[in-house]
């Protein structure tokens, strides 16, 4: 049986009039000509379109010849790969797609570098995230996460106010599209950046029906709550600022190199970047450079040479291509990006500092206080999971602990029931105030500033990382929760928790939340809450009500003193 849709790569150009004269215009005539690229103007879509469709041929493969001075057998072996792609324009926006080598005929420069990416957030589980592709600003460095069978957001550590995140893959929500209404009850799965891999319709109306299904998604669709900070970063946009840093950029071109220019490598092309084992530079030059890497210091010396004024120009028009050895021809070309996509660069205007990732300029800590704010936010649910009673004036943490495990059932109380540090076994670690039913810590505090709440957050990390980490820990401490059930609660001999609640009790304050918390608590907060989540635990935190009492209720049969660290 035919199928219905078939996994493709669509991008959506920027700058392009959706005519056929325009989105034919903006390929290279002289690629084209060199390929032997035949042009099409195919009516059956009904909307303005142009395919273009190519094959790439070598009558000798390029490893031929050196395998045979290798083996001393010669061998000839042709190779042929084929490229295609469809440029159309669906409701006044052009969409590029294409089919085997055919993204190589698309311009970078054109492409929506968001377009992917903004699907992505609006429409992508955030509990079945698949894969992760995010930048560092300022550490040259890409870093790339996959998890084939999905995964929370939070345990891809991708979360941070100063990282670019560039493409995400997994699993989608229900969405009308044609691969959906063919494949009831399965799971679809995409990966957007820059371009949107997913599988589109193939008969025209189909094909067309999804694009305008993505772009509504794109254009009226809120992110999801879990993804929203995605678009936390974004390119700088204001052109005073961008006329300043540009400059700045053409200074430090025109200079002995001094540290401040590094290599990196353009996102969309990690996986060319992998294969390939020959780097063909061109800048201001009609001769190409040919080396075995991307060559940085070649880079820098063209744009040196170049005219004040005219350094950053010249890279953002010059040219890298990957191929996958030095022997290539058209066909085992892998990629071809602008120069200046190699290049990151800082800068700073007054007490603001700048990073230059991938041709586009983002400020340092821009988002640093929405994403705090938003970190904290996320760990307040609007229906807690779980209610806490009053403290009582006067009642002391431990009491107060005891208590609540004396009024609710399958509760413990492990105040101060500590556990040997196995990095210094005279000290003692307290892992948590009150084990839940199942299985959640509890960490319980009040204070009046932020130096508790610190203790607490530090508790919390140190907690699960011993739990994680030392098996030492957590035997003692299964055996503790058995002890102190009297052996109605067993914890597997393997237990690490899967999540903390955070209850606290803040003085002179009316209620616990985001807003509330200290300020320096806010921060050290959100960092707590990443790490534990990068570990897969979840945290919540919840507000205990303060209870005044003119006679406290008599000590619990569970108070008691241990020697250690109090929690």
């Amino acid at each position: 049986m035919a199928s219905n849709t078939a996994v493709r790569t669509v991008y959506r150009l920027t700058g392009v009039a959706p005519t056929p004269e325009a989105m034919l215009d903006v390929l290279d005539p002289e690629l084209l000509d060199r390929l032997g690229a035949d042009l099409h103007f195919p009516e059956a879509l009904g909307v303005p379109a142009v395919y273009i469709t190519c094959g790439m041929e070598l009558t000798e493969a390029p490893w031929c010849d050196p395998m045979a001075r290798t083996t001393g057998v010669t061998v000839t072996e042709s190779v042929r790969r084929t490229a295609a792609v469809l440029l159309l324009a669906v409701d006044g926006a052009a969409y590029a797609i294409g089919c085997d080598q055919g993204y190589r005929l698309i311009p970078d420069h054109l492409k929506d570098k968001r377009f992917g990416l903004s699907f992505a957030i609006r429409q992508m589980d955030p509990n079945m995230i698949r894969g992760a592709v995010s930048r560092s600003l300022g550490q040259a460095r890409t870093d790339i996460s996959l998890v084939p069978s999905g995964a929370p957001v939070p345990m891809l550590g991708i979360r941070d106010h100063s990282r670019v995140v560039r493409s995400l893959g997994g699993y989608l929500d229900d969405l009308p599209l044609t691969r959906s209404r063919y494949t009831r009850g399965k799971a679809v799965s995409a990966q957007g950046g820059c371009g949107l891999r997913i599988a589109l319709g193939i008969e025209p109306e189909a094909l067309l029906s999804d694009l305008r299904t993505i772009a509504r998604i794109c254009h009226e669709d809120i992110p999801h709550q879990e993804l929203a900070f995605v678009d936390h970063i974004v390119p700088v946009g204001d052109p005073t600022v961008l006329d300043a840093l540009e400059r700045d950029l053409d200074d430090c071109l025109g200079r002995p190199v001094d540290g401040r220019i590094s290599a990196v490598v353009p996102s969309d092309h990690h996986v060319a970047y992998t294969e390939a084992t020959a780097y063909m530079t061109r800048i201001n030059s009609s001769d190409a450079r040919r080396s075995d890497d991307f060559d940085l210091g070649y880079v820098l010396a063209r744009a040196r040479l170049a005219p004040p004024g005219r350094r950053v120009e010249v890279l953002r028009e010059g040219t890298v291509t990957l191929a996958r050895d030095r022997w290539a021809g058209a066909a085992d070309t892998l990629a071809a990006t602008s120069a200046l996509a190699w290049l990151e660069a800082g800068s700073s205007l007054g007490s603001k500092r700048y990073f230059l990732l991938e041709g586009e300029w983002y400020e340092a800590g821009a988002a640093y206080v929405a994403e705090c704010r938003a970190s904290v936010a996320a760990l307040f649910s609007p229906v807690p999971s779980v209610s806490l009673p009053a403290w009582l004036e006067g009642e002391s943490e431990n009491a107060y602990n005891n208590r609540v495990a004396d009024e609710r059932p399958g509760w413990f109380c492990l105040d101060t029931k500590n556990v040997i540090n196995p990095l210094r076994p005279r000290d003692q670690v307290e892992i948590c105030d009150l084990l839940m039913p199942d299985d959640t810590l509890v960490l319980v505090k009040r204070a009046s500033g932020s130096g508790p709440l610190s203790h607490l957050f530090g508790q919390a990390r140190v907690a699960v990382e011993l739990l994680q980490e030392s098996a030492q820990v957590r035997a003692e401490f299964a055996a503790k929760v058995t002890r102190i059930s009297g052996g109605n609660h067993v914890l597997p001999d393997d237990f690490t928790p899967r999540r903390i609640v955070l209850a606290m009790l803040l003085k002179n304050r009316e209620s616990l939340t985001p807003d509330s918390i200290f300020g320096f608590s806010q921060i050290t907060i959100a960092q707590t809450a990443k790490a534990l989540a990068a570990r897969g635990v979840a945290v919540e935190v919840i507000g205990i009500p303060e209870g005044e009492a003119d006679t406290l209720p008599l000590p619990s049969r569970h108070v008691g003193i241990s020697a250690g660290i109090p929690g």
